[in-house]
C-alpha cells in the first residue's frame, strides 16, 4: 500500500489524501460551455467578501523576529499626543551600561513610534522625557510625599512613571531607585505608549526571581523544543557572540524577566568544567546590562563523574569542599552568577537519595556553597522513583517526599514545584504542595513550550492556564473574607525568596518560538512572573496591540481567539479531567491505548483507567486518596463528584459511563460532546483568522493559517482516535447524530511518529 507522511507519521494512503479536481473537458464540442462556467466562477469569486481579498501592499510582510518590540508607527492624534510627551530625552541618572541600554531603547522605541528619535539633551525642557533615579532628582522633588511614597514602594526593581514639574518645566518622569528599575520603567513607558494605555503608572515585581529554564543541551538539541536548535552555540562560544543573544536579553528585559538557566535540567557534568564556565561567562556579560543573571542546571553527581571525588554523598566533607571550590570558581568568572537548578532522584537522575540522604541534605549542601555569594538553589520537586512509583498514585509522590521536610531547607533554597502534580498537562488541578509548606519558599514552574498542547503547531494561549493555577484557592488559612491562592503562596512574606520559572519555548527559528502565536506565551509568562495577578485577557490585548495591530476591532478579534484556544485544546485532547494520554516518547498525538511501557505510570491506561464499568482515576478515599493532600475544606469538595468541578472530574473520580452530568447528559455523551466542541472551536478560529486577512501582513497571516489547518487535522485525529478507543472499551454505541471516527481503532493504533521534534 502506498504511504504518506502525516504529522511525520507513516499512514495508509487514504488518510488525508489530496483532493484532485476533475480536469476540464477540452474536446471541441464541449469547450464553450466550460468557458462560460469559468467566467461565471470568476464573477462569483469577485463577489466574495472583502475578507478574502489579498492584503494591500501598505501592510508589509514581517517574519516575527521583532516579537512585541516592533514599535510600529503611531498615527494621527496618538502620534501627536506622544510627541508632546517626548519632545526630548533627558538623562539625569549617571551613565552605566544598564542606563545606556535604557536610553538606547527609548530612542529606538520613539524612533519607531514617531518616525524619528527625539534629541537627547542635558537639562529639562517642556515636554521632555526624563530618566532619573530618585537620588538624582532635586531634594524638593524627592521630598514630594506622593513621589517619595511611590519610590519607596518601588523597591530595587520597580519604577514610577508620572508627569511632574522639574526645574520649572513640565516633564514626564521615568524614575526608579536603581538602574534596573529605570530599564524596566523605560520598557513599561514604551509599552504604554505603543498600546494606548495610560502613560502614568507605578509597578514593582511581586516575585524576586523571574526565570526562564532552557532545556537546551550542549549539542544544541532542545528537549521538548519546537522552534529549532538551541540559540546557545556552545561550540562557537566564548569566541563568537551571536547578535541574537542581545536581542534575547532585550526581549526578556522588556517583560521583567531577570534570570535564565542556560541548560537542561537533565544536566551534563561537563557544564561545570572550566571550558563551559567560560562560555557561560560570555553570555552573562551580554545579559548583565539587561538585568539578567545566569544560572546553571547542575548534575548532582558532577564531582564524582569528573573523577574529582570518591562519591557524591552530600554529607561527605570532601564533596562539600568540592562544591565550595566550584562555587568560588563560578563567581570568579561570573560575579553576578545566580545559582543552581537541580533535578535529583527523578527519572533516573542522581541525587542524595542514592546515599540514603534527603532532599534537604542535598539542597542545603549546595546552598552552603552558594550562600557567601548570595546565590540561590532551585531544587525541583518533580520526583518519581526510576523503578516504579513508590505510591499507588504518582500524583502523590512529590507531596509525600517534600511536605515532611517543610522548614528544614536553608534560607537560600527554593523548592521549585510544577503547576500540577503530574506533568504540564493541558489541564491539571494545582499541585497540593502549594499551601502545604508554609515554612519553605516555593517557586512555580510553568511550561511555556507546549510539550502536551500540540507543540508549536496548535494555537494555545497559555495565560488562562497560568492564571487558572495562580488564582486557585488552596483553602489554607487566610484573613477573613479572603481566599488563600497559589499566588499568595508564591509571594510569601517580605524578605523571603520568591520566584516563578518557565520552561522556555525559544529556539533558532526566525520567529523565535516556532509559531507567531507561541510568542504570546513567552510574553504572558514574563508579565505574570512580574505580577501573578495580572489578567490573561489584558495581557492578550497588550501582546496583540504590539505584535499585530492596535486597531480595536483587530485586537479584540485576535484576543478572543487566543482566550478560547487553550480550552479548545483541552476539549479535543483531554476533556473532563483526563490526562497523560499522549504517544510515547515524543508526547505528541493520541495514544490512550498504550499499556506496554516498562513502568506502570508511563502508560496512559494507568491514568484514564477506562473499562466497561467507567472511566477516570479514583483519587478519593476509595481510591488513592490523593485528595487528602489538599486542605480539609477543599478535600471535602473533591471527595464528592457532585461538588468536584466538572473540568477536573475524571482526574479525581472513576465514574460509570452513564453517570449523569450537570447538562443532563450521560458521561459518555458529555465526553463525546467535548471532543466535538474542541474540533468545532478550531474551525471557528480558522474562520476568525481568515476574516482578518486584510489587517495582517501576508506572510504572518498565511503562516498562521497553515498552522490552523494543521491544528484542525490534529484535533480531528485526537477526537477520532480517542472516541474509537473509548467506544471499544465501553462497548457503548455512539449517541444519535454523532459522526463516527473516520477510521477503525486499529488504524489509529498503528500510528508512528518516528521524527517528532523535541524528543527527550
Amino acid at each position: 500500500m502506498n504511504q504518506l507522511i502525516f504529522f511525520g507519521v507513516d499512514m495508509p494512503q487514504p488518510i488525508h489524501a489530496p483532493r484532485y479536481r476533475t480536469p476540464l473537458p477540452t474536446t471541441r464540442g464541449t469547450r464553450l460551455p466550460w468557458l462560460l462556467l469559468a467566467m461565471l466562477l470568476t464573477m462569483l469569486l469577485a463577489m466574495l467578501p472583502a475578507t478574502a481579498a489579498p492584503k494591500p501592499a501598505s501592510v508589509p510582510d514581517e517574519d516575527g523576529y521583532a516579537l512585541w518590540l516592533r514599535y510600529a508607527p503611531l498615527q494621527g492624534a496618538a502620534r501627536a499626543q506622544l510627541q508632546d510627551q517626548a519632545r526630548a530625552i533627558v538623562r539625569l541618572a549617571p551613565s552605566s551600561p544598564t542606563v545606556e541600554v535604557a536610553l538606547a531603547e527609548l530612542r529606538r522605541g520613539l524612533s519607531g513610534l514617531l518616525g524619528q528619535a527625539p534629541a537627547t539633551v542635558h537639562a529639562p525642557r517642556h515636554g521632555a522625557l526624563v530618566l532619573a533615579r530618585g537620588a538624582d532628582l532635586p531634594q524638593a522633588v524627592r521630598d514630594s510625599p506622593a513621589l517619595a511614597a511611590a519610590l519607596a514602594a518601588a523597591g530595587s526593581e520597580g519604577y514610577v512613571l508620572r508627569r511632574i514639574r522639574l526645574q520649572g518645566k513640565q516633564v514626564f518622569l521615568v524614575a526608579a531607585n536603581t538602574d534596573a528599575g529605570l530599564l524596566y520603567g523605560s520598557f513599561a513607558w514604551l509599552r504604554a505608549a505603543g498600546t494606548g494605555a495610560p502613560l502614568a503608572s507605578a509597578s514593582t515585581p511581586r516575585l524576586a526571581l523571574r526565570v526562564l529554564n532552557h532545556w537546551d543541551n550542549p549539542d544544541r538539541h532542545v528537549e521538548r523544543g519546537y522552534a529549532g536548535q538551541s540559540i546557545w552555540d556552545w561550540w562557537a562560544l566564548p569566541d563568537l557572540i551571536d547578535a541574537r543573544y542581545t536581542d534575547y536579553a532585550r526581549a526578556n528585559a522588556s517583560l521583567g524577566i531577570n534570570g535564565t538557566v542556560l541548560n537542561n535540567v537533565n544536566a551534563k557534568a561537563d557544564m561545570l568544567t572550566p571550558a563551559f564556565i567560560a562560555k557561560a561567562a560570555t553570555l552573562a556579560k551580554v545579559f548583565r546590562p539587561y538585568g539578567i543573571r545566569v544560572y546553571l542546571s547542575v548534575r548532582f553527581s558532577t564531582p564524582l563523574e569528573l573523577k574529582e571525588t570518591a562519591s557524591a554523598d552530600p554529607l561527605d566533607p570532601a564533596v562539600r569542599a568540592w562544591w565550595r571550590r566550584k562555587a568560588n570558581e563560578l563567581y570568579q568568572a561570573i560575579p553576578d552568577f545566580g545559582g543552581f537548578l537541580v533535578k535529583a532522584n527523578s527519572e533516573g537522575q542522581p541525587g542524595p537519595q542514592d546515599y540514603q540522604r534527603s532532599h534537604v541534605d542535598g539542597a542545603n549542601m549546595l546552598a552552603e556553597a552558594l550562600a557567601p555569594h548570595h546565590g540561590a538553589v532551585m531544587w525541583r520537586a518533580f520526583v518519581y522513583a526510576p523503578g516504579g512509583s513508590k505510591t499507588d498514585d504518582r500524583a502523590k509522590q512529590a507531596y509525600d517526599e517534600f511536605s515532611p521536610l517543610d522548614g528544614q531547607f536553608a534560607p537560600n533554597v527554593l523548592v521549585q514545584v510544577k503547576n500540577g502534580a503530574i506533568d504540564f498537562q493541558p489541564r491539571e488541578p494545582f499541585h497540593p504542595l502549594f499551601g502545604a509548606m508554609p515554612g519553605t519558599p516555593l517557586m512555580m514552574e510553568f511550561q511555556i513550550t507546549k510539550e502536551y498542547l500540540g507543540f508549536s503547531t496548535d494555537l494555545a494561549y497559555l495565560a488562562p492556564l497560568f492564571r487558572e493555577t495562580l488564582s486557585s484557592d488552596t483553602h489554607r488559612a487566610a484573613p477573613p473574607g479572603r481566599r488563600h491562592t497559589v499566588a499568595d503562596v508564591l509571594e510569601q512574606a517580605p524578605g523571603r525568596l520568591s520566584g516563578m520559572a518557565g520552561v522556555a519555548n525559544i529556539g533558532t527559528d526566525r520567529n523565535w518560538s516556532g509559531s507567531h502565536f507561541d510568542q504570546a506565551n513567552w510574553y504572558a509568562f514574563g508579565r505574570l512572573a512580574w505580577d501573578p495577578r495580572a489578567d490573561a485577557r489584558a495581557l492578550a490585548d497588550e501582546w496583540v496591540a504590539q505584535t499585530f495591530s492596535r486597531e480595536t476591532r483587530v485586537r479584540d478579534a485576535v484576543s478572543t481567539m487566543m482566550m478560547d484556544s487553550r480550552e479548545a485544546v483541552v476539549d479535543y485532547m483531554t476533556p473532563l479531567g483526563l490526562h497523560h494520554m499522549m504517544g510515547s516518547g515524543h508526547h505528541h498525538g493520541p495514544a490512550p491505548w498504550v499499556d506496554n511501557l516498562e513502568r506502570p505510570d508511563w502508560n496512559p491506561v494507568y491514568y484514564h483507567r477506562a473499562a466497561s464499568d467507567g472511566i477516570g482515576f479514583d483519587r478519593s478515599a476509595t481510591g488513592s486518596n490523593a485528595i487528602a493532600q489538599y486542605a480539609p475544606g477543599l478535600a471535602r469538595l473533591l471527595a464528592d463528584p457532585r461538588t468536584t468541578p466538572e473540568q477536573q472530574l475524571l482526574w479525581f473520580h472513576h465514574l460509570p459511563w452513564d453517570y449523569r452530568m450537570a447538562s443532563g447528559r450521560t458521561l459518555w455523551h458529555e465526553l463525546i460532546g467535548h471532543y466535538d466542541r474542541g474540533v468545532d472551536a478550531v474551525k471557528a478560529m480558522q474562520a476568525q483568522w481568515a476574516a482578518l486577512a486584510p489587517d495582517i501582513d501576508r506572510r504572518r497571516h498565511q503562516e498562521t493559517a497553515a498552522r490552523l489547518q494543521r491544528q484542525l487535522d490534529n484535533a480531528q485525529l485526537w477526537r477520532d482516535a480517542c472516541i474509537a478507543y473509548f467506544q471499544s472499551v465501553s462497548g457503548l454505541p455512539l449517541p444519535a447524530g454523532v459522526t463516527p471516527p473516520r477510521y477503525g481503532l486499529d488504524t489509529y493504533r498503528q500510528l508512528r511518529f518516528p521524527y517528532a521534534p523535541g524528543n527527550g
